[in-house]
Parts: structure tokens; C-alpha cells; sequence
């Protein structure tokens, strides 16, 4: 039987060695994906918390708008009610003074520019 060119043993370390690194190669980006979906999962994680601590939050807020302390809450902070045995008060200027005016800044007239001043002349209503 002839020889071969080749060594049989040469042949299979070399296979195995590429078969290796093909098996390592897999497996780091098995490993990444991992990381990857766990940063995911910590994510939506996160997302789901803060959803059912908003739920719970809309919930007590819920339970108290329907509750009788709120109504009684809005009717005397809102609605401006009082109930029976309550003293309103309600203020008033006192005698000989002055009454408090509010004045209003008069709006100050602004340029037109000619583009403007043609616009309105053509196409302005009238």
C-alpha cells in the first residue's frame, strides 16, 4: 500500500482544532445572546414594577374619589359649600380705604412691514 502524503494523526489534531474553535465560537455568542435577553428580562422586569406600582397608586386614588371624604373635600375647597354650623367669612375692604384696582398693561402697538401692510390690502378681510 503506498504511503500517504499526509499524516493520518496531523489530519484529525487539525480538525479537531478548527472543530474547537468553531464549538468556541458558538458558544461566546450563545453567551451574549444570554446577556443580551437578561438585560432584556431586567428591563421589562423594571417596567412591570413601576406598571403595577402605578396601578396601585390609580387604585387609591380611585377608592378616594369615591369616598365620602373627598366629596366633603371638594364641596368645601371647590365648591365653595359649607355645611350647617360652619361660619363662612368672607373678606372685606376695610371702611374709607381706597378699593384695590387692577390695571391692566395697555398692549403696545407693533410695526406692520410693508410685505404685511400689501398682504392685508390685497388679501385681508373687510
Amino acid at each position: 500500500m503506498p504511503a500517504l502524503p499526509f499524516n493520518a494523526r496531523r489530519v484529525a489534531t487539525i480538525i479537531g482544532v478548527i472543530a474547537l474553535v468553531f464549538i468556541v465560537l458558538e458558544f461566546n455568542r450563545r453567551l451574549e445572546e444570554m446577556n443580551l435577553l437578561n438585560k432584556q428580562y431586567e428591563l421589562v422586569q423594571q417596567q412591570a414594577t413601576q406598571a403595577v406600582q402605578t396601578q396601585t397608586a390609580l387604585q387609591t386614588q380611585v377608592a378616594f374619589a369615591a369616598s365620602d371624604g373627598a366629596v366633603d373635600e371638594w364641596a368645601r375647597t371647590d365648591g365653595h359649600y359649607v355645611q350647617e354650623g360652619d361660619l363662612p367669612i368672607v373678606p372685606i375692604g376695610q371702611p374709607g380705604a381706597a378699593p384695590i384696582e387692577l390695571n391692566t398693561p395697555a398692549p403696545t402697538p407693533t410695526q406692520m412691514t410693508n410685505v404685511q401692510t400689501w398682504w392685508d390690502l390685497f388679501f385681508g378681510e373687510h
